[in-house]
């Protein structure tokens, strides 16, 4: 891909930030495209058994989903490099509607086929569209401002988790003991999935993308199978991909334990619901406060990232240590009386504050290796490829974690190991920074770079020898 200038009279082409081909808006479409879809996903399995009170059916899903979900993350990348963005992310967020329709189905006939099948169809359409969405986010915004542009995603993007969890509260709020929500909750949720659908359709190209400045996003040529193929199997020994892959694998392989063995077990039906409102209003929160940090809090971008890995790992340290000390306080063999927000009292606070703490955990780790991501390279066709790396080893992860939960492992064994997971992450992601990231010259600042041949490397592309080669 080329960076370029557009010349005219002034030498630049003059655009508002708020005008519709702007990276700004933009970023609020994509955003709005994963308020829907994802993100009213994560409302559904926040719950605890996606609504359930038996999780065998959404556990075996959701296996089903992060097993295809790892194989389509990874390949993601090349298929939006072929397709381009539209195509790619229409395709991606149609099937967030069947598998929202396959727990209504479940509802009345309790036939767990049909849950899977939807599963693992989402898997394939969720590695279609975070690949797209990760090439959106950290390549049109400019290399200057990208941890503001990913928080400003992450908390568009989570509103529609605070949402989402509206929904379950409010249709079931005097259902606090039923087993599973109504058919309003499922369609409800089917609803703004489709609407999601719809809005993909408004996403632009990279090369229609214009910034502030004046200056085009990238000159696209759409790539070939047999080039993505090729380029997908090198980011295996890719020595910047190898330091991300525990952090990638530890990104949601968190997500069973806090939903199924915290929300889903602590709370009534209906809190459950309510915390979800919580959890992802949380990551909205954490979302603004990394990105902040990512962004201003040093002028060189090799010290923010420093900084921000040192907070989030201090953060972390504390709040898995909390979610430790309740821990300890059942197992899968001691379930205590649910919780409830109205009922319960004092006893209550602590376990909601922890699930709070959870969700803003997880906004800043995400956010923050996104940052990273976005800080090896500016081009799409490069950072679509990496960021689908990383949504394929994040599912792989998930879909061990899932199926792990569903064998009854002891719950205080998968806290233990959630928590090494991001530890291990935060000293490999510190020597990624030191290595790959470089600090911003002033034709960064400007987000273009041109050449009289026109073949332009990627801006922040390392010099250093790749071993990918």
């Amino acid at each position: 891909m080329v960076y370029e200038i557009q010349n005219g009279e002034s030498g630049m082409v003059r655009k508002s930030s708020f005008k519709y081909n702007s990276p700004f808006v933009q970023v609020c479409l994509i955003g709005m495209v994963c308020f829907c879809c994802p993100g009213m996903f994560n409302a559904l399995s926040g719950m605890g058994g996606a609504g359930q009170l038996d999780k065998t059916a959404s556990n075996n899903a959701l296996t089903a989903l992060y097993t295809a979900f790892a194989i389509f993350g990874i390949l993601g990348g090349g298929i939006y490099n072929v397709l381009g963005p539209r195509l790619t992310l229409v395709s991606g967020c149609s099937t967030y509607v069947l598998y929202a329709g396959s727990f209504l189905y479940y509802n009345h006939y309790h036939h767990q086929a049909f849950v899977i099948v939807a599963g693992a169809n989402l898997g394939v359409g969720a590695g279609l569209l975070w690949a797209g969405e990760g090439a959106i986010m950290t390549s049109y915004p400019p290399p200057h401002r990208k941890g503001v542009y990913i928080s400003l995603f992450w908390s568009i993007f989570n509103m529609g988790g605070v949402i989402g969890g509206l929904i379950p509260f409010i249709l079931n709020y005097h259902r606090s003991n039923a087993s599973s929500v109504n058919d309003a909750t499922y369609i409800g949720f089917m609803c703004f999935m489709l609407a999601g659908t719809l809005l993909s359709l408004a996403i632009l190209p990279p090369n229609s993308v214009v910034r502030d400045d004046g200056t085009r996003c990238s000159t696209i040529k759409y790539s070939k199978v047999s080039t993505e193929v090729v380029e997908i199997l090198k980011l295996f020994l890719n020595w910047k991909m190898l330091l991300i892959a525990p952090a990638a694998w530890a990104s949601n392989f968190f997500y069973s334990y806090q939903f199924n063995n915290v929300n889903g077990t602590l709370f009534t039906l209906r809190t459950r619901g309510l915390n979800n409102v919580f959890y992802w209003g949380a990551q909205m929160l954490g979302s603004a406060g990394i990105g902040y940090l990512l962004d201003f809090s040093f002028k060189s971008r090799r010290m923010r990232g420093f900084f921000g890995i040192g907070v989030v790992a201090l953060l972390g340290t504390a709040i898995w240590g909390g979610g430790l000390a309740n821990q300890l306080n059942y197992s899968h063999h001691n379930i205590p009386p649910s919780l409830d927000f109205k009922d319960s009292g004092s006893s209550f606070a602590g376990p909601f504050v922890l699930y709070f703490s959870y969700g803003l955990l997880d906004a800043m780790f995400q956010s923050l290796v996104y940052w990273v991501i976005g800080a090896l390279a500016n081009d799409s066709e490069i950072l679509s490829r990496y960021v689908g790396f990383y949504k394929g080893v994040q599912s792989a992860g998930a879909a061990v974690a899932w199926q792990v939960d569903s064998q009854k492992v002891p719950m205080l064994t998968q806290l233990i190991v959630n928590w090494s997971l991001t530890t291990v992450s935060y000293p490999l992601l510190a020597v990624l920074v030191l290595l790959a990231v470089k600090d911003e010259t002033p034709t960064d600042q400007e987000g273009t770079t041109t050449t009289s041949s026109g073949n332009n490397k990627p801006l922040d592309d390392d010099s250093r020898p790749n071993l990918s080669h």
